[in-house]
């Protein structure tokens, strides 16, 4: 009887042990997801991963967001799409401690995969640690610290894992996906709209987006799983870790580009209606042309010499042509070079219509920029039409 009882007990035990086996797997992996900041490079949000192991127990975060601020020529190497970017591996706490100081909201999501499959994970991620894999060239629509995590789950799942469906009538391009993260950052916004080419405006489809964690957020939650026909979410129910509101950013609209770009615009027209004499006009037109070269100069360098592809095809390139250089050089040597204030006049205006045409398609700051090189260029440009014409002054 004793021997029944004893050989029951073991059994029991067994169960038991296997069954608090399968509820409280050994090592878990989490999706980390962070709320946006107030410095630039985090108002977009930031992604990690977290891997808890009892047995061990270790709490860790993988990061793919880390940069070296004492890299040689770190500014340059920025400038022209060689930076890289690399996977650094901390304790949970720590990785809590900066958001917390931060007062960013951070959210975790325990990660539905199997114990082969969360080893699987635990293998890829010791596969990049390694010193000949942890840096990656950083590509922000493209290659961040989302996407490598969003590739992570691919390669572990496959065809397993099954997005939701594409709304197209919904889809956003990429510009007006960060633009949503920028829209409190006025100089920002113009900043990265004024660098941004074409690229920029390509739709975005469900994967695409997720180079902006927040948006993966999205997308994980609702995505799934095929576990042996049975469809199981990718990610559980967020856990708030930090609770803070989003930050907020007071802006005036007297602050604005557009409002502080339409002020210099009248002010320009004022100045050059009032003062028509030679010295004055060639000094403020030799400023004038000056900053435009020097946007000039910035467009060709985004356009054909970084790495970055979303600056490529940038059409400001229309009214911010190397020709302005021309001009000014024109201005510096007292040369009557008409026929390039033409062209350049003839540019600005295609692109005037272009965006009043093509309204939110453009920074709206843009307009009175181009305003001012259109009334400048047309002033040397010889046109007898034109009352504000150098010809005419004395």
């Amino acid at each position: 009887m004793k021997k029944l009882i004893l050989f029951i007990a073991i059994i029991l035990t067994t169960i038991s042990f296997n069954l608090f086996s399968q509820v409280v797997p050994e090592v878990e992996a989490y999706l980390i997801t962070c709320g946006p900041g107030t410095e630039v490079y985090s108002i977009y949000g930031h992604s990690a991963l977290r891997i808890y192991n009892r047995e061990l127990k270790t709490d860790l975060v993988y990061n793919w967001g880390v940069f070296d601020f004492s890299t040689t020529h770190f500014i340059w190497k920025f400038a022209k799409g060689k930076l890289n970017y690399m996977l650094a591996e901390d304790s949970y706490k720590r990785f809590l401690q900066e958001y917390l100081f931060d007062k960013r909201w951070v959210q975790i999501q325990k990660i539905n995969l199997d114990p082969a499959e969360v080893e699987q994970l635990i293998t890829l991620i010791n596969e990049n640690l390694k010193p000949e894999n942890r840096n990656y060239r950083y590509n922000f629509y493209y290659d961040d610290c989302s996407t490598r995590i969003r590739d992570l789950f691919e390669k572990i799942l496959g065809n397993r894992l099954i997005y939701p469906l594409d709304e197209t009538k919904d889809r956003q391009s990429f510009r007006n996906l960060t633009g949503s993260y920028q829209q409190f950052y006025p100089w920002l916004n113009f900043g990265i709209d004024l660098v941004i080419g074409t690229p920029g405006d390509k739709k975005a489809h469900f994967r695409d987006k997720m180079f902006l964690p927040i948006e993966m957020q999205r997308v994980l939650s609702k995505s799934l799983v095929n576990s042996d026909g049975k469809m199981i979410p990718l990610l559980r129910n967020p856990e708030n870790i930090l609770e803070y509101e989003a930050p907020v950013v007071k802006t005036h609209f007297y602050l604005a580009p557009v409002f502080i770009f339409s002020l210099i615009l009248i002010a320009i027209l004022l100045f050059f209606a009032l003062n028509r004499r030679i010295k004055a006009n060639k000094t403020v037109d030799i400023f004038i042309f000056s900053i435009y070269s020097i946007l000039s100069l910035l467009m060709i360098f985004f356009n054909f010499i970084t790495n970055h592809e979303q600056t490529k095809k940038n059409l400001n390139i229309i009214w911010l042509s190397p020709i302005i250089i021309i001009c000014l050089l024109s201005i510096i040597l007292n040369k009557k070079w008409y026929i390039w204030f033409k062209i350049v006049f003839i540019l600005c205006l295609i692109s005037f219509f272009i965006q009043i045409i093509f309204q939110g398609a453009f920074n709206s700051a843009f307009i009175p920029l181009i305003m001012i090189l259109l009334i400048r260029s047309s002033a040397r440009a010889g046109f007898s039409w034109n009352p504000l014409s150098v010809d005419n002054t004395f």
